[in-house]
């Protein structure tokens, strides 16, 4: 009756439904253009409660239900990193966010885990290490796979009559057992060990820029997803990062000295952890297409405060190029759009394909920190080391100075505990990672499996170097005269 009386209705509804099927379409053909993921694969969503994942969220409940034609073939779980003890929320505050969150992971209706920040101090070192994954299929074997799929389905439905039930009870059964994993796992209730919260908040403390704390969370967060992917069985996991949030980080990661990443911290496939490979699916809508649809089809998204949230001091480097690019594209409106198809025509290759990479400690990249001749590496660290290099006509300290045999420094003493750490650690970065580790007073607070990681890598380096001479090598043959 109401359509009859305001014909502009039926056009408004028409609208939402073209807007509707537009977005539906742009995330299946993300999924379908790449054919990364494998039908009856495990695929994890990682969900912070804003608009882009709880929209990817929505995408996929919706390709699994009964009702789409077309139905999504994976297996989804969600997961929940809390960060509330850096983001100043106190206790209060904090168990109201897990509760809505809790409720926003349980009526998803897959299995869910809520993991908390503080648990990076129980990871074991095995997380920093690249595990060697086999070559991507052929295309072919994709289509295989689907087919083998549909007919799997089809043999259970002659034979049960039914198999989405069965699956959708085994889903709601992991969903419980998760539920109860994680509410033993926090004796407080809620909130996890105050001990542990503590000691994060120690960790961030150390750190003197919002910069780089953005940074160590953005690191913490991912490897507590890839250790929940990896105890789980997921093989994919699934990030909300939309094409503005795509175009923001390409920029920052232009200006924290990781543009040698760009391809895998900004393209739809990352797969520098081996096995589980980081997808990104939502990278084709810009922000406003998502508010949008969360706004018309009434998505739920909770809002929690950020790290740079009601801070005095100077933004960081992340905000300062979103607040750039928000000015430009407030003039000039295809500004995201061009900055996100120029980051598209980035690929990650090795420069060198004969000699096995080394590895970053922290965020798995392949080092980029190899020093050649007349480089910008190359002015940049003769810089650093002619800013710290002491002059020679300095007056001897008070107390005196001797200057024993082969003594390079006051009295022969040897350095500092903390300088030597830092020296023996830096080594194992990349030049990104570097400068996050710079900015921190300490590396004392750093979780045990990053210092376990690091001291095994050294031992090995050592244990190789002594080897060394006895090691054949790969050596080009000569050329016949």
């Amino acid at each position: 009756m109401q359509t009859e009386l305001f014909p502009g209705s039926v056009y408004l509804e028409r609208g939402r439904a073209c807007f509707r099927e537009y977005f539906v379409h742009k995330f299946r053909a993300m999924l379908g253009k790449n054919r990364v993921i494998f039908p009856g694969e495990k695929v994890l969503l990682a969900l912070s409660g804003g608009p882009s994942s709880s929209s990817m969220l929505r995408q996929v409940q919706e390709g699994l239900s009964r009702e789409t034609a077309k139905r999504l073939r994976f297996v989804p779980g969600v997961i929940y990193v809390d960060e509330g003890a850096v983001c100043k929320q106190s206790p209060g505050e904090r168990e109201d966010t897990l509760t809505q969150m809790q409720a926003l992971l349980q009526a998803s209706g897959f299995p869910h885990h809520l993991i908390h920040l503080e648990e990076v101090f129980k990871l074991p070192s095995s997380i920093l290490q690249r595990v060697p994954h086999a070559p991507s299929p052929p295309e072919s074997s994709y289509k295989v796979a689907v087919e083998g799929f549909i007919h799997q389905q089809r043999r259970g439905v002659a034979g049960t009559g039914d198999t989405v039930a069965p699956e959708g009870q085994v889903q709601e059964r992991l969903a419980v057992l998760s539920m109860q994993e994680g509410a033993a796992a926090s004796p407080g209730g809620l909130l996890p060990d105050s001990a542990l919260t503590e000691e994060l908040r120690r960790l961030f403390g150390a750190v003197t820029t919002l910069t780089a704390k953005e940074e160590l969370l953005q690191m913490l967060r991912t490897h507590l997803i890839l250790h929940t992917a990896r105890t789980q069985g997921y093989s994919k996991v699934m990030m909300g990062d939309s094409c503005t949030r795509v175009a923001v980080k390409l920029l920052t990661n232009l200006s924290l000295g990781r543009g040698a990443f760009l391809a895998l911290d900004t393209g739809f496939m990352d797969d520098r952890h081996g096995d589980v490979v980081v997808v990104r699916p939502m990278r084709e809508y810009t922000a406003k297409e998502v508010a949008f649809y969360n706004r018309l089809f009434g998505v739920p998204t909770v809002f929690m405060p950020a790290l740079d949230t009601k801070v005095l001091e100077k933004p960081s480097i992340h905000r300062l190029v979103e607040r750039f690019l928000y000015a430009l594209q407030a003039e000039f409106p295809s500004t995201v759009s061009t900055v996100y198809r120029t980051g598209e025509k980035l690929s990650a290759t090795l420069a060198d394909t004969t000699a096995k990479p080394e590895h970053c400690l922290l965020c798995l990249c392949v080092l980029d920190t190899s020093v050649v001749e007349g480089s910008t590496l190359q002015a940049l660290l003769i810089s650093e080391e002619l800013s710290q290099k002491r002059p020679l006509d300095l007056p001897p300290a008070r107390g005196g100075c001797c200057a024993g045999a082969g003594a390079h420094r006051c009295c022969g003493s040897p350095p500092a505990s903390g300088t030597r750490a830092r020296a023996d650690f830096l080594p194992l970065l990349c030049y990104g990672c570097r400068l996050t580790i710079k900015d921190m007073t300490c590396l004392e607070p750093l979780p045990p499996y990053i210092w376990s990681e690091a001291e095994r890598r050294r031992r090995r380096a050592a244990i190789k170097q002594e080897i060394q001479e006895y090691l054949l090598e790969d050596e080009a043959a000569e050329p016949k005269s």
